[in-house]
Order: C-alpha cells, then structure tokens, then sequence
C-alpha cells in the first residue's frame, strides 16, 4: 500500500494510546508521591495483575501513561489494557520497598510479573568487563567484581542467554546469529558467557557496558535503541525475530 504525504502526516499527528491516562485521570499520576514505594496494579474484578516498586512512585508511573504499540513489549502492552486501578503503598526508603515487593510478589504471584514470584533458590544476574571481554554469568550470590542484577529466580538464565545473543550481535554485527558460539542460540546454561573482544574496539564494550547499566538500571528503551542501531541493516528477518524478542525479555526484567 503506498501512502500519500498528507496521510502520512495524518498518521504522524495521532497521538499514542494512553489508556491508563484515559482510566484514572491525569490527576492521578500528577499526584503521586515522590516517595518510595511500591505498586498494585489490578484489573476490573480486583485481581492483582502486577507488582512493581520505585524510588519515586510519581516518576516510575509516569513512565505508564504512554501506550507507544512501536516502543512496547506486546505483554508490557496487554498489561496496560487490562488494568482499571492503581493502589500505592509508600516505604520509609528503596530498601524496605524492595523488601515489600518480594513479599507481595511471593504471595500473590501476579501473572504478568516473571520475576519474584518463585520459591527456589535466588539466582542473580552479573556482569562484568574484563581484558578478554564481556562476561555474563548468573550466580547465586552477588560476588566481588561483578555488577549485579537479582535475585531474580529461575528466569535469570534465560534472561541471560537472550542477553548474549543480543550483545553478541551488537558487538560482533558482522558474524551475526550464524556464528554464534556453539550452543549460545539454543540458550545453554553454561556457568559463564564471556563475548570476546575480536575486532571491536574498546570504547564500544564500554558504550556496551553502558547500556547493559541503563537497560538493567531501569531505563529498556536507551538500551534497545542501542541494539537495534547496532543490528545491520537489512538484516535477515529471521535475526530481526530473534532481536526483538530477545529484546522482550530483557526490557520485561527492567520493568520487573
């Protein structure tokens, strides 16, 4: 189908969705403490659908006002559809929500919540740069030297191996999915990934560790923006599947 101009200028100028805006109000998320805290999000019968805590409640559910269908993960999307009320429950400081977030994750299990929600052993997602690379590994403890994201349960392995497949594409653009170490595309558990320096110059493993900081830091969008600027183009459209939902799964841990 081929668009004319002033279609497309039609298309540019409607806004994206924002469907919670539209259910609660504008007032709701001007109004929302700058505090600590955590929050309940529930469907029309009450059923608690998502549990998330902030360091500041106002900022974090501002980042829910938009829809943006291009921006989204498609369950990120499905979330904020079905959701008719908002509950907040300040904390004294990030500690103690963090602390009520695992307990209410525990005990309600909401289904659009990965994380959180499992009764085994902590698992924690790290990172760290070294001489020879990139080293992505999930441990049960936080250890020295290495950057830590968790706990986070049985789902930190395949958050990590979704992780290397995207990093390895980003640093290595030329190999691709085609060469991959052995066993990395079907997501093996091996105790550590390292992605190796070959011929990428240091300040893009930097730029890349960057990233991996924001992405797990809270902010998906910098690092997926990263990735799919990193991805050559025209890329296979079966690497551009892989990419994006390897990029679903991780940009669904930094809204965990």
């Amino acid at each position: 189908m081929c668009l004319d101009g002033k279609t497309m200028m039609q298309m540019l100028l409607i806004p994206d969705p924002r469907p919670l805006v539209e259910r609660l109000g504008r007032q709701f998320f001007r109004q929302a403490p700058e505090r600590p805290g955590v929050y309940l999000m529930r469907d029309a019968a009450g059923a608690v659908l998502y549990v998330g805590k902030a360091r500041n409640l106002r900022k974090r559910l501002g980042a829910y006002r938009v829809a943006n269908p291009d921006r989204l993960a498609r369950r990120h999307l499905r979330l904020l559809r079905a959701v008719a009320r908002i509950d907040l429950e300040e904390c004294p400081d990030e500690t103690c929500a963090l602390a009520r977030e695992s307990e209410l994750l525990r005990s309600l299990r909401p289904r659009f919540n990965r994380a959180g929600t499992w009764t085994g052993p902590p698992r924690f997602l790290a990172w760290r740069r070294t001489e020879q690379g990139l080293d992505l590994a999930v441990l049960p403890a936080p250890h020295d030297g290495w950057l830590c994201r968790g706990p986070l349960g049985a789902g930190a392995a395949f958050v990590r191996a979704a992780l290397a497949r995207l990093l390895w594409c980003a640093l290595h653009p030329q190999r691709g999915l085609a060469r991959l170490p052995a066993g990395w595309f079907q997501g093996r558990r091996h105790p550590a990934a390292t992605i190796p320096r070959y011929e990428a110059a240091s300040e893009v493993f930097e730029e890349a560790q960057a990233r991996l900081s924001a992405l797990l830091g809270g902010r998906p969008d910098e690092f997926a923006e990263w990735i799919r600027a990193r991805t050559p183009q025209p890329a296979h459209p079966f690497e551009l599947a892989v990419r994006e939902a390897d990029l679903e799964t991780v940009c669904q841990l930094a809204q965990d």
